[in-house]
């Protein structure tokens, strides 16, 4: 199975992600790496560290000659900001911001002395190493005709007002727009007005992502065990992300304001194979997904550094203080949408890989082609291979 850790600081020399469990053969694309690293530092209100980094990747073991070995991969974001960082001798922060793993962090690993040891390390820095990994994992979904996008469906309160008549349409709009979303115009002023507001005013924004994966191939997860069920395990990848705090699938919360009878996707079967007319469960009936995309949708909360501090306690005098006001971002729904894709890619994989798992590309790609229940179940995908 493919595991991904990361491991660096915000201000280190760089953040590191391990991949273990990667089939050998995978032709790896480090353009492709590396335009996804940069779809996470885009986006309007992104903060003063994204001037600073230009973030690309460096491999550093488990590829030769262009493909994967089977070994461990190891990728590198080397951090520029280091460079400013490395001979200084910050001051400590003993004023927990709220929001961040700051207060809880510091009494936990014994860090009373400078919370700046908690933060390093829980800042939402980290993704860039994951979305590296994301994307070679993402690589690999490719070859099995799998894909994916998301796009903003809320941001800051406002929400798109734009239309499309499909799923091509939607990813084709989306794709455009300097906000991800399916915004007409006076979306994009109405929230471009918004994020400058934030801006002067010294407050934060967050919004709701909406992530659709198709195609990608039914039986993938499983209702034996809960550990299996496919929605529990992108939930968990999902909310593994800094300032997510929520997700639905399909109807989501709207479940509970429908009988059942307008709640359940229809059973049809055609030429080509079952398929269903609506799309209500997000993909995934009993923990395994069913042909149709899987669409969930993920809110963000409002990134907690304020410019204008909020108050909280000095952890040793125990008075009364205002939060320390680190460089942050006013709003950063763009690039979560981006690390929300790396997060699941693994989830993903390794679904597939055990139902046709091997050592090799070509070997799960060989299983994979000869299951007849991919045709039968109406698999889009499969379109890939012709």
């Amino acid at each position: 199975m493919i595991t991904v850790t990361t491991a660096g600081e915000s201000h280190g020399r760089g953040m590191i992600a391990t991949i273990t469990g990667m089939p050998a053969g995978l032709e790896v694309d480090t353009s492709f790496i590396n335009e996804e690293l940069r779809l996470r530092q885009s986006g309007f209100g992104r903060g003063g560290r994204m001037k600073i980094e230009t973030d690309t990747v460096d491999i550093l073991s488990g590829v030769m000659g262009g493909k994967t070995t089977g070994a461990p991969v190891v990728l590198v974001v080397w951090n520029k900001d280091w460079e400013n960082w490395k001979d200084k001798t910050p001051q400590p922060i003993h004023t927990p911001r709220p929001g961040h793993a700051d207060l809880i962090g510091m009494y936990k690993y014994g860090h009373l002395d400078d919370a700046r040891k908690v933060l390093e390390r829980a800042s939402a820095r980290e993704t860039a190493a994951r979305v590296a990994a994301g994307a070679l994992v993402k690589l690999f979904l490719r070859q099995f005709g799998v894909g994916m996008f998301s796009h903003v469906v809320n941001w800051g309160g406002i929400v798109p007002s734009g239309k499309a008549e499909d799923l091509e349409e939607l990813k084709t709009k989306t794709a455009v727009s300097p906000f991800r979303w399916l915004g007409t115009q006076e979306d994009d002023v109405q929230l471009t007005a918004l994020i400058e507001k934030a801006m002067r005013e010294g407050f934060t924004l967050g919004g709701i992502i909406e992530t659709i994966v198709h195609p990608i191939p039914p039986m993938l997860g499983s209702y034996q065990t809960q550990e299996q069920k496919l929605d529990a395990r992108l939930a968990c990848a999902v909310l593994s992300v800094q300032a997510i705090k929520g997700i639905e699938f399909g109807l989501g919360f709207e479940y509970a304001n429908r009988p059942g009878k307008e709640a359940m996707d229809a059973i049809y079967y055609g030429e080509k194979g079952y398929y269903r007319k609506t799309n209500y469960a997000g993909g995934i009936e009993g923990g395994m997904t069913n042909g149709n995309p899987i669409v969930f949708r993920s809110v963000m909360k409002p990134i907690p550094t304020q410019m204008s501090p909020l108050e909280t306690v000095h952890i040793h005098t125990k008075e009364k203080a205002l939060s320390v006001k680190e460089r942050s971002d006013v709003t950063a729904v763009y690039a979560a949408s981006v690390v929300i894709e790396a997060a699941i890619s693994p989830v993903l994989a390794n679904a597939l890989l055990e139902r046709y798992g091997g050592d090799h590309i070509d070997r799960i790609l060989e299983n994979f082609q000869r299951d007849p229940a991919l045709g039968e179940l109406g698999y889009p995908g499969l379109s890939h291979f012709r």
